[in-house]
């Protein structure tokens, strides 16, 4: 019996051996992917750490070349120029906001405006013209409110406001073309003074170097620079407000003629 056990005991050791081997073996493999796996992802994984520090060291670069040229632009004249910058903008922006808020939808006006003449006659109509933004429904009002004087009267002064209208819609355009103007020619005038200076360095030293002009020209550059930026940047805006316009007054105009064409059929209803 003793013999037995320590056969079987033998054969265990053995065998359990031999799986532990096993099993080691086959980790092994799946230990050195890991690692190899680890050592890849490291260098991407400082890529995408450096990726970062080089954007933002990127933007720092740029943000110091740019403050370098304004300085040396002329700090003051520069910041003049910029001046016009900041105010058309603000207008623009002004003018982008006030336009978008003043569209309508015209069809839905119309159709309400429809329903409301014949639920209600004129005075539905002038409340669903009050409750609605922008300056389609207030030429719709002025018209409508005038609905007792006659056709003839609901159309002249549907002509009449909607110029008042236009006249909203186009506010403040020729400040944003003053600054349009205005940007080159600060800009122009710095390219004068800088040249200026460079000829005054000329006459106090007596000779032609490029080292003796290069500072006038450089500012003379860079203030003609700016400013054409500044122009550039103006003008988009400028067509851009000038479209937004050009679709509002569309919008009026065929709105205004089929408002008339109700009122029209509205009082031909009322005479039966």
């Amino acid at each position: 019996m003793k013999k037995v056990f320590a056969t079987l005991t033998v054969l265990a050791m053995l065998t359990f051996g031999s799986a532990a081997i096993m099993a080691q073996e086959a980790a092994a493999p799946a230990e050195e992917a890991a690692v190899e796996q680890v050592d890849e992802a490291a260098p991407a994984a400082e890529e995408v750490a450096e990726a970062p520090v080089e954007e933002a060291g990127g933007l720092v670069a740029l943000h110091k070349t740019l403050k370098t040229k304004f300085i040396e632009g002329g700090a003051g004249f520069m910041a003049l120029t910029l001046v016009t910058l900041v105010f058309g903008l603000a207008l623009c922006i002004e003018r982008i906001i006030y336009l978008s808020l003043s569209k309508t939808n015209t069809k839905e006006l119309l159709a309400n405006i429809e329903a409301a003449l014949k639920e209600g006659g004129i005075e539905k109509a002038l409340e669903v013209c009050r409750n609605t933004r922008g300056p389609v429904a207030s030429i719709f009002y002025q018209g409508l409110s005038r609905y007792d004087e006659g056709i003839d009267v609901v159309e002249k002064t549907v002509a009449s406001y909607g110029g008042v209208q236009l006249g909203l819609l186009e506010k403040n355009l020729s400040w944003i073309s003053l600054f349009i103007s205005i940007a080159p020619s600060l800009g122009f005038l710095g390219t004068i003074i800088g040249m200026i200076e460079a000829f005054d360095k000329i006459q106090q030293v007596g000779d032609i170097s490029a080292t003796v002009v290069a500072g006038g020209i450089k500012v003379a550059l860079l203030t003609t620079l700016l400013g054409l930026i500044i122009a550039i940047v103006l003008q988009l805006f400028y067509n851009y407000i000038l479209s937004l316009i050009e679709g509002l007054v569309n919008e009026m105009e065929d709105s205004s003629i089929s408002l008339l064409d109700l009122v029209v059929e509205f009082d031909a209803a009322q005479k039966k």
